[in-house]
């Protein structure tokens, strides 16, 4: 092993080190890198039949309002089956919802707009009558229809004008447009040129660089693609810069997948089928979060299942994984890209048989990350199905929460015996601390010498208290003494047995 220590050192101090990528340790043996997929909790908002609605969606996380001290949630409800096709496309409108928990949500009145003759609804944007309103009113030569697809609050900005920053698409929910509200409800829109993209994207504010990012959808000779464009004041933004595409890979990955719920018959199996074409698999949409010093993508994988449909759209399947970078330009794929969110199996009740995806960022809470997601039980037309499934389509797809461990993406996992170095960093009476489940083996762990890999005195494997838990906060000791001091770098040397470690630092 190199222990030459004159490179940059890691910093666990300010940081948790995650093992998404191989950045914090030297090496490791005899452990396995697992994506850990989270905990799907049921739907938290669903088609409400008795007004005719069916389908839920969402391109916008949870946010937290302290005005009111609730959560504030925009989404899509379709009052018809959506006809992915390029005639009388119903796209939906957004209504409002709010919670005190984040799992049991309430519907406000918010009496905006009328429908069905009436004013009683929690229609919270509507598109079509919020063009027609401002065609009346003085606006730009260029006026035109603008649908809503991302908000974010922004308690910094001390224009409460601009206290709500969204993006708007066109008619066709194509290009990405800024706006401004004081309340979410009433959007300000300036005659300014949109972000390019197409139909699907992300919003987020950057915390690490105090930026805002759209991730959206260009094409590339691998298909559908993610770009990305940062904006310091949400009206100038950056050209859309090509940051991940799919690859051969991807391609493998596809066959196997669309094999898979072929054989497994307790799956939808995608209604048309032609394996004898090797599709590329692609790159539907990239939601991105900041997660200790990482940026964390969820990219939707679409694998096709055969060509493209009279209804303008292959049939397949869509699902999530994970990506990672440290400088949000360069990402790499996770855990060899195993799928972090997926379809469940046909049962009539789940709606996540086609696709899921991240609804935007997901949230830090009670010591966990929630995951708010879309499930739709289909893609395509109701026409290329069985009759069976007709009766489905006017019960769509809805919005789900999944929960998953702090620090829980990924995994250093020992079937039996592993071991994990660390690359070098510096302490100052610091105590060690782990997120780990070592319940049913045990982890040991030696201090040493970064150069050297010899252990400091009293801070060896044998006089480590061993370690069998399953906590995400585990302080390590030996001898009952945390407290670690040295004058010059450190290793951690983790041995585990039967054991897993999410992640390391220092206090």
């Amino acid at each position: 092993m190199d222990t030459d220590v004159n490179y940059s050192l890691i910093d666990p101090l300010s940081f948790k080190q995650l093992f998404l990528d191989d950045y914090s340790f030297q090496t490791i043996t005899g452990l396995k890198k697992v994506i850990k997929r989270p905990s799907k909790q049921g739907y938290i908002i669903k088609p409400d039949r008795s007004k005719g609605q069916t389908l839920v969606q969402s391109n916008n996380k949870p946010i937290w309002n302290p005005d009111i001290n609730k959560w504030e949630l925009w989404y899509l409800a379709f009052y018809n089956a959506p006809f992915q096709g390029p005639g009388n496309i119903n796209w939906g409108d957004y209504h409002y919802a709010t919670s005190n928990d984040g799992v049991e949500w309430e519907y406000p009145n918010l009496g905006l707009y009328e429908w069905e003759n009436s004013y009683h609804n929690n229609l919270a944007y509507h598109s079509k009558l919020d063009f027609l309103k401002r065609r009346a009113q003085k606006n730009p030569a260029n006026i035109s229809e603008r649908r809503l697809q991302h908000l974010i609050r922004d308690d910094n900005d001390k224009d409460i004008n601009k206290l709500y920053k969204g993006l708007f698409s066109n008619s066709d929910t194509f290009n990405r447009y800024p706006a401004f509200s004081s309340n979410g409800f009433e959007w300000f829109f300036p005659n300014i040129e949109g972000i390019y993209s197409e139909d699907t994207s992300s919003l987020m504010f950057d915390s690490f660089k105090s930026q805002f990012v759209a991730t959206v959808k260009k094409r590339t000779e691998w298909g559908r693609s993610v770009c990305i464009s940062t904006s310091k004041d949400f009206i100038k933004w950056s050209i859309p810069k090509l940051i991940l595409h799919t690859d051969e890979i991807d391609m493998v990955n596809r066959q196997e997948r669309i094999n898979f719920v072929l054989k497994n018959k307790e799956y939808l199996s995608p209604p048309k089928i032609d394996m004898n074409t090797d599709y590329i698999a692609q790159l539907y949409l990239m939601p991105i979060m900041n997660y200790q010093n990482l940026y964390i993508g969820f990219p939707l994988i679409f694998n096709p299942a055969g060509p493209d449909l009279p209804q303008m759209n292959h049939c397949g399947l869509n699902q999530t994984e994970l990506a990672v970078s440290r400088n949000f330009y360069d990402w790499e794929r996770v855990a060899n890209r195993d799928i972090f969110i997926g379809i469940d199996p046909w049962d009539g009740i789940s709606y996540d048989t086609t696709q899921v995806s991240i609804c935007g960022s997901p949230i830090i809470k009670n010591n966990e990350i929630w995951i708010y997601y879309q499930g739709a039980r289909f893609r395509g037309s109701s026409e290329i199905y069985h009759n069976k499934y007709k009766e489905y389509f006017n019960d769509f797809g809805a919005l789900g929460l999944a929960k998953l461990r702090l620090d829980g993406f990924v995994s250093l996992f020992a079937e039996n015996y592993g071991q994990l170095i660390t690359k070098p960093f510096k302490v100052s009476e610091n105590i060690l601390k782990i997120n780990a489940n070592s319940l049913k083996g045990n982890i040991k762990v030696s201090i040493v010498d970064a150069q050297t890999l010899d252990p400091l005195p009293n801070f060896s494997l044998h006089e480590c208290d061993i370690l069998v838990r399953d906590n995400i906060d585990i302080k390590v000791s030996w001898n009952g003494n945390s407290k670690i001091k040295y004058n010059k770098p450190i290793r951690v040397i983790f041995n585990l047995k039967c054991s897993e470690i999410y992640s390391f630092w220092i206090e």
